[in-house]
């Protein structure tokens, strides 16, 4: 884990984004939040820091390159590829909102396994958590935000509630979005309050997940509250994570 922490260190504070990377949440995202995150992650510390895990295309857009570490940090500004594809992409074996075979039931290996561990727990303890959605490809990131910028009016309000194609946490594999039936399988910020979302908190390290966007670090993460994301970091890191009520960018600069 050392080496590890080491390399991952270089991504530091590095989560500028003005839209939630989730389906298609209720809430919207807090514009002031954004500016300060984004004011925040320009800083030339950031810049240089970033510039370890990235590189540059000709047309300017800064690519990730560590996209198989686990603690990989994927925003507005650090982009992947359109035909990036996890190689170990795996259904985990949990109850989702949708019965039919589709490609957003999968993530990673690594996690999907973790996020079985996860869901056996929830189930000995009478909780009631679904998955909604996880893996989530360049293109039908495309048409997610195509369909919302007609939706709202504008790239500018569709970003509010998704992320542009290329920038979405869940083209990693190791996102997933969690609801239950009590939600009705919706992404709700009181999904937070609930008995679920409140189990989900406070377990959710033990199996190497943390809340990606936690409640008031939105000037670090660039997103709003959105206590249905999870993302696998793995155990050391969620569960020190948690302890401190940080985040994984507040993890990365230690």
């Amino acid at each position: 884990m050392g080496k590890m922490r080491s390399i991952a260190a270089f991504v530091l504070l590095s989560a500028a984004i003005t839209g939630g990377c989730s389906s298609e949440p209720v809430s919207e995202h807090s514009n002031t939040k954004q500016q300060e995150a984004k004011q925040q992650n320009n800083s030339p510390k950031t810049a240089a820091a970033l510039a370890a895990t990235v590189t540059t295309r000709g047309n300017g857009t800064k690519e990730v390159t560590n996209m198989l570490d686990t603690l990989v940090v994927v925003n507005k500004q650090r982009n992947m590829g359109a035909d990036y594809e996890p190689p170990d992409l795996v259904e985990p074996n949990i109850p989702f909102s949708i019965e039919k075979k589709d490609p957003k039931k999968l993530m990673r290996k690594e996690a999907a396994a973790a996020l079985e561990q996860l869901f056996a727990q929830a189930k000995e303890e009478h909780i009631d958590l679904v998955g909604q959605s996880a893996y989530r490809s360049y293109a039908t990131q495309q048409a997610v935000f195509k369909r919302l910028t007609k939706k709202y009016g504008g790239e500018q309000e569709a970003n509010k509630v998704s992320s542009h194609p290329g920038q979405s946490e869940h083209q990693t594999g190791l996102a997933i979005d969690i609801t239950s039936h009590r939600m009705g399988f919706t992404l709700e910020e009181k999904f937070g309050e609930t008995p679920e979302g409140i189990w989900l908190k406070e377990h959710a390290p033990k199996y190497g997940f943390i809340i990606r966007y936690p409640k008031g670090k939105e000037e670090i993460t660039g997103y709003s509250y959105e206590p249905w994301h999870i993302r696998y970091v793995g155990k050391e890191a969620a569960q020190e994570i948690a302890s401190k009520n940080s985040t994984l960018e507040e993890y990365l600069s230690q």
